[in-house]
């Protein structure tokens, strides 16, 4: 089915608002929410609501967190999220950033005690608007095992740079450190799909194609697939990502860092608290004048649009252009829903009063 990007938001806000979230948190959560449904990333919108409100009612998220900073120097800040909805605490903690870049040049802000705060892209796009580069990295629920291992160590653990440019689109970089999100996993056993190779391996550390591979015991493989195609560049990617955003704010990371799955329960013996994030803003104008660099990032743009196609491609793509583009078009015609998703957000809007 088809709703509109308002019906969805409203839905949202409204579920959010149910389980004793602020109007303004909510309103902050739903946008964060709705902006992955709207540029593609439909692993990480509303299909994700009902895990939030599961994690809510086992204690493992705060509707009414009091996020501050409890460590901060001129350009740089600690963040701890006590333990609310990451959706609310990473906007909180990239403001931050974003201000502490307009009096330093740059900010860096890590945090704690938080959750899962949906799509990496939107966090690191907030800068855009002050001819900053945004910078957005998170660890995440341990699902993917390093080059040569069976176990499950680390995250998906996203990274995603947003750089202004003139008149040409934003350059805006979102991805995972392994070959596929768990959340393309789901969608895929959704719509009862096999994986491609390169994405899975099974319990024994044996390539799979089966799209429960993770729920059978076996692990998401990071970037590359396997040693011959680059995974220990992955794997490495996905272990910068951990550090930065756990090792280095007090949040737990590696194996300890607590699932997304409400059914699961976190690790008894935590190393640090809640889900750690990583944000950066950086002033174009600290490096050189804004305009200047703006209209160079055009000339970069536009050449590489210009590239030659290989055979049966008809353009080559800048980061960000998919999402963009198909963010226009939901915008106008509505976001599609499997109908898996629609019936889980109708029994979760009966649940609490709300009408989808």
């Amino acid at each position: 089915m088809i709703y509109s990007y308002e019906q969805l938001h409203t839905f949202t806000l409204h579920i959010l608002s149910k389980i004793g979230c602020s109007k303004e948190q909510a309103k902050t959560a739903a946008d964060v929410l709705l902006s992955a449904d709207v540029r593609g990333v439909d692993s990480h919108g509303v299909a994700r609501l009902s895990g939030y409100v599961r994690l809510w009612e086992k204690g493992r998220i705060n509707a009414t967190p009091n996020v501050r900073v409890v460590h901060e120097t001129p350009s740089t800040a600690v963040v701890d999220g006590d333990g609310g909805l990451g959706l609310v605490v990473a906007p909180f903690a990239m403001k931050v950033a974003i201000e502490k870049a307009k009096i330093a040049g740059t900010g860096w802000v890590s945090v704690r005690n938080s959750n899962h705060y949906g799509i990496a892209g939107y966090h690191a796009m907030q800068a855009l608007q002050h001819d900053m580069i945004g910078i957005s990295l998170t660890n995440a629920s341990p699902l993917v095992a390093p080059t040569f291992s069976k176990e499950r160590l680390l995250g998906t653990n996203p990274i995603a740079v947003a750089i202004p440019a003139k008149d040409q689109p934003p350059f805006v970089a979102d991805l995972a450190t392994t070959t596929a999100a768990n959340g393309k996993l789901e969608i895929l056993q959704r719509k009862g799909m096999d994986t491609p190779t390169g994405w899975v391996q099974d319990k024994e550390g044996n390539p799979t194609n089966s799209a429960n591979g993770v729920k059978e015991g076996g692990a998401l493989l990071p970037l590359g697939g396997d040693r011959e195609h680059g995974s220990h560049k992955g794997y490495a990617l996905g272990s910068v990502v951990d550090i930065f955003s756990a090792v280095l704010s007090g949040a737990n990371y590696g194996p300890w860092v607590p699932p997304f799955v409400a059914f699961l329960e976190p690790d008894p013996n935590p190393v640090g608290e809640g889900i750690g994030h990583f944000f950066g803003a950086m002033r174009v104008d600290a490096f050189r004048p804004a305009d200047e660099f703006k209209s160079h990032m055009d000339n970069w743009i536009s050449r590489f649009r210009a590239a030659t196609p290989t055979p049966g491609n008809t353009r080559v793509l800048i980061p960000g252009d998919p999402e963009r583009e198909l963010e226009a078009i939901r915008m106008k015609d509505g976001v599609p829903l499997l109908d898996s998703v629609v019936r889980d957000l109708k029994e979760l809007g009966e649940r609490f009063g709300v009408t989808l």
